[in-house]
């Protein structure tokens, strides 16, 4: 039984940035018909990734365009949800294209779109900006609809994701448990490398720490009951973080890491043989590192290994995996979970079957948020139904 259904045959980079779109149809944020009809106008043209912008962001100007008629007809709700389909649209546009001028102007139409979707679809997110360094590094932040302290997760994200698909496709499903949820652009991810040129760095705790500091003083949070969970590459980073940041009460890694120095070891023989199962260009890495060359990401990379650090998590942690993720191998969800240190820890392994069987289930996100938020409800003593 094929497991992963694959929208460009053969070219597994541009099929996952079509499941980015795809799945966000769940939280009001795509529509399949429309994402179809840029699909249809790219068969033929795989590989080229100025017609993937250049179709995204067709389709992102028509359906903008869409919400500002409704909004003028005073169809406020119209209006949001043509807006929050046309900001993932952008977002997606922009996957492939290098750091540029172009590709931040087409994330701040992301940015536009989206704020105007979700005052108008979620007015229970707010846009926050978390002390950091000097600076600050912005969040959106979806608050539960409980009276009192109530407990959090910080989300972080991956390699090539942003805050702005998180706060939907896992802080909605959390919100709904009665958890409120930090969906926060850390150093290296989204806005804070887009449009304020942070790079990552290994010691995730830095940022991690930030925020629990800054929602720990926030009425709404209940400070003993803050979790950390990050996805993809955030699969180190929130590991990392529960580990030298003690006061997190929970852990999650959505799509376990363990040494991923390693993993672009392997990421670079797919690219030098010209194979396609990768998630990103070579411009990704050192871009995201702030590093000049790959060989100098790989030097930094070192460092990004929870070998001796994973012992340190004494909270309860959730890793949850794809049995077919091929962008993380399932031996590093597994070293990791064997290495944690906590007694109560959980490795989930989502089979074809189950579904969500591959990279951090972005075949169904459904599956995955749903497990990842009833886990912490349990261990977060939160309302499961």
């Amino acid at each position: 039984m094929s497991h992963w259904f694959e929208y460009f045959p053969g070219n597994h980079m541009w099929s996952q940035g079509m499941m980015f779109g795809i799945e966000m149809q769940t939280w009001g944020a795509a529509a399949l018909g429309e994402i179809d009809q840029i699909g249809q106008k790219l068969r033929g043209h795989e590989g080229d990734n100025e017609k993937w912008w250049q179709e995204w962001c067709a389709m992102a100007q028509r359906i903008e365009g869409f919400g500002a008629r409704e909004e003028a007809l005073g169809h406020q709700l119209t209006a949001g949800a043509y807006y929050l389909r046309a900001a993932i649209y952008y977002f997606c546009g922009e996957r492939f294209i290098a750091p540029s001028e172009r590709k931040w102007e087409t994330y701040r139409n992301c940015l536009r779109c989206f704020r105007k979707g979700i005052e108008r679809r979620y007015p229970g997110i707010e846009r926050v900006s978390v002390p950091y360094e000097g600076t600050t590094l912005p969040a959106w932040f979806l608050k539960a609809d409980v009276k009192g302290p109530a407990p959090t997760v910080v989300m972080f994200d991956g390699l090539d994701n942003a805050k702005e698909m998180s706060v939907l496709f896992g802080g909605v499903e959390i919100a709904r448990r009665g958890i409120h949820t930090l969906a926060i652009d850390g150093p290296g991810q989204g806005e804070a490398l887009r449009l304020q040129g942070i790079p990552s760095r290994y010691d995730y705790e830095v940022p991690a720490r930030a925020a629990y500091e800054y929602m720990a003083q926030r009425p709404e949070v209940d400070p003993k009951r803050m979790a950390v969970a990050g996805f993809s590459m955030g699969g180190y980073y929130a590991p990392r973080a529960a580990a030298m940041e003690p006061r997190y009460a929970a852990c999650v890694a959505w799509g376990g890491h363990w040494d991923y120095h390693e993993s672009w070891v392997r990421r670079r023989k797919v690219m030098e043989s010209g194979g396609t199962k990768l998630s990103a260009p070579s411009f990704q890495l050192p871009w995201v590192l702030g590093m000049p060359d790959m060989d100098a990401c790989m030097k930094k990379l070192e460092n990004y290994r929870l070998t001796g650090v994973a012992e340190r998590i004494q909270c309860p942690f959730y890793c949850i995996h794809g049995e077919h993720d091929n962008i993380v191998p399932l031996e590093f969800a597994q070293k990791l979970y064997d290495a944690v240190g906590s007694k109560d820890k959980t490795l989930r392994v989502l089979s074809a079957h189950d579904g969500g069987s591959e990279h951090c289930q972005e075949d169904n996100r459904q599956v995955g948020v749903n497990l990842v938020a009833d886990w912490l409800a349990e261990r977060l003593s939160a309302k499961l139904s």
